[in-house]
């Protein structure tokens, strides 16, 4: 009988469909510690390869399904995997397509909160040096939660009973489920760029941690974090621990909680009010008798008893330094005067005109006056003023100067 020849594409394709019809296969759970893991930038796929302490099995978990792991897989980790096993064609090679993992021990969501939770402390968003101060007396408060749910009640009835004068600004929002933390960023985003609220909470109700994992959410955690108006978070109950709690402004128990802190109770502000108004009447009457009794003693000086001598000489003082003042100021304006009349007199003295009066004249030549012979020449056109009067000139001869004779 002949052998049959097969292509290795072939052959590995042969292989692959006989792993593909092992019904066992096509859903199947293994267990082991996880190496060489790999998170592809690009495409979101995890590549990494289980084993134990005898054998080791490559893994590939495709985006679709690798989007959906809420922790950060990591090499040494042990974990519980579903998975279909099938034959990588082009290698040659079987290995696990996984749908599901789970870390053994400690549960997924548990393991990804303490990892978000190493990691944002590891780069110092808890430190209460970034923490903004709490306003005493906020007049306007700001609500980011369910507009259905218990804690919307609590709130505006803890806040109508203790500080009814604060306006409240809902928010509304999905606190549970796939959108639930893209709603709550944008309320926050929203709030602060309205900036019509002193201080901002962001609460629900108490549930399963599955239920309060939209507040575990490292956007939700960021967006907190830069909320320039201030964050109180009253998150689930008591025992219940968010994300949010550790990078929000203040941490409440419960919505209850976060109402109570975000406001003064107004009985108390009212009985404060009235002991400063108490204080400041004493201090005013204190201040007035204070007063009272140093006028008494300055009116009892005889000073204040001869005050109109006093101010009679003052004016009599006042009316001879007037006179001196107008005195003087008449001698300065008359000096003044005169000085004005001698200048002037010298400025007509050497005026050209009063030169001119006296038999001179101005010589001028396109203008240009002249001063020296050697600025004309013979048969130059030249103009001559006189005092009265002027006329235009034929030069025959210059004397003098380098161009006379």
């Amino acid at each position: 009988m002949e052998s049959l020849v097969l292509t290795v594409s072939q052959l590995n394709n042969y292989i692959k469909g006989l792993f593909d019809e092992i019904p066992v296969f096509r859903s199947i759970y293994v267990s082991g510690e996880i190496s060489n893991f790999t998170n592809h930038y690009r495409t979101g796929h995890f590549y990494f390869s289980l084993k134990d302490e005898k054998a080791v099995v490559k893994a590939v978990m495709f985006n679709t399904y690798a989007s959906k792991v809420k922790f950060e897989p990591e090499n040494g980790m042990l974990v519980l995997v579903k998975a279909r096993l099938s034959v990588f064609e082009r290698d040659g090679v079987y290995q696990l397509y996984v749908e599901d993992i789970q870390p053994k021990g400690l549960g997924g969501l548990n393991l990804a909160f303490e990892q978000l939770k190493k990691k944002l402390e590891a780069q110092g968003m808890f430190d209460d040096k970034l923490k903004n101060p709490i306003p005493k007396y906020p007049s306007s408060i700001g609500v980011i939660t369910s507009p259905t749910g218990a804690a919307i009640r609590d709130i505006k009835n803890v806040l109508s009973r203790r500080y009814p004068i604060a306006e409240v600004h809902l928010e509304p929002v999905t606190v549970q489920g796939e959108f639930a933390s893209g709603q709550i960023i944008a309320a926050l985003e929203k709030l602060n760029n309205l900036n019509n609220c002193d201080v901002i909470i962001l609460a629900r109700g108490g549930g399963s941690i599955e239920d309060l994992w939209a507040f575990n959410s490292e956007a939700v955690a960021l967006a907190v974090a830069k909320s320039e108006i201030p964050v109180i978070t009253g998150i689930g109950h008591e025992t219940d621990f968010t994300i949010a709690d550790f990078v929000a402004d203040l941490r409440a128990p419960t919505p209850s909680a976060a109402a109570e802190i975000a406001v003064p109770d107004i009985s108390d502000v009212k009985a404060h009010i009235s002991e400063l108004k108490t204080n400041l009447r004493s201090c005013l009457i204190s201040k007035i008798n204070k007063e009272r009794l140093e006028l008494e003693a300055l009116k009892s000086k005889a000073g204040l008893k001869n005050l109109k001598f006093i101010l009679d000489e003052q004016r009599m003082l006042l009316a001879s330094l007037g006179d001196k003042c107008e005195k003087a100021y008449s001698e300065k304006l008359s000096k003044a005067r005169m000085d004005l009349v001698s200048y002037v007199a010298r400025l007509d003295s050497l005026s050209p005109l009063k030169v001119m009066a006296r038999g001179y004249s101005v010589v001028k030549k396109a203008d240009t006056a002249i001063t020296k012979s050697e600025q004309i020449l013979p048969n130059d056109t030249i103009d001559i003023q006189f005092s009265e009067g002027s006329a235009k000139c034929s030069v025959l001869e210059t004397f003098g100067g380098k161009n006379g004779q």
